[in-house]
């Protein structure tokens, strides 16, 4: 039962997804030609959520599944490390035409290719979590 409001906002997310049209692959494309600010306009209503959600809940101090309280902590700014991981993010954004949360509704709306992008992404995260200690950070 208490994962239950986690099951109602994801449907929730997928149908913003697909209303906003965050999912279709020529809005993507648009925006990494810069033909169109629409994609730009969801990412920044995104982040500025995001911002906002994260400091209403650390102010209610509402704590996590693990029963602990919401914390964030920055990351250090680090010119080169994050623009390869940028890089490397936006070539799979690219060539996939998703991102990590709408692969997840384009499985959810039929487009069975999806599964591999989510197995292959999924691999390249475990992967990624074997040999962090042998790459520079």
């Amino acid at each position: 039962m208490r994962l239950l409001n986690f099951f109602v906002v994801g449907i929730l997310f997928g149908v913003i997804m697909t209303k906003s049209e965050a999912i279709s692959w020529f809005r993507i494309h648009e925006m990494f030609r810069f033909e169109s600010f629409h994609m730009y306009g969801i990412i920044g209503v995104a982040v500025i959520l995001g911002a906002l959600v994260i400091g209403a809940m650390k102010k209610l101090r509402v704590r996590t599944l693990r029963d602990t309280f919401v914390t964030y902590t920055p990351m250090k700014l680090s010119i080169q490390r994050h623009l390869m991981a940028g890089s490397i993010f936006g070539l799979g954004w690219a060539l996939m035409g998703a991102c990590p949360g709408p692969m997840f509704v384009m499985l959810g709306h039929g487009f069975e290719i999806f599964l591999l992008v989510i197995l292959s992404a999924t691999l390249g995260t475990f992967t990624y979590g074997a040999i962090k200690d042998w790459l520079p950070h």
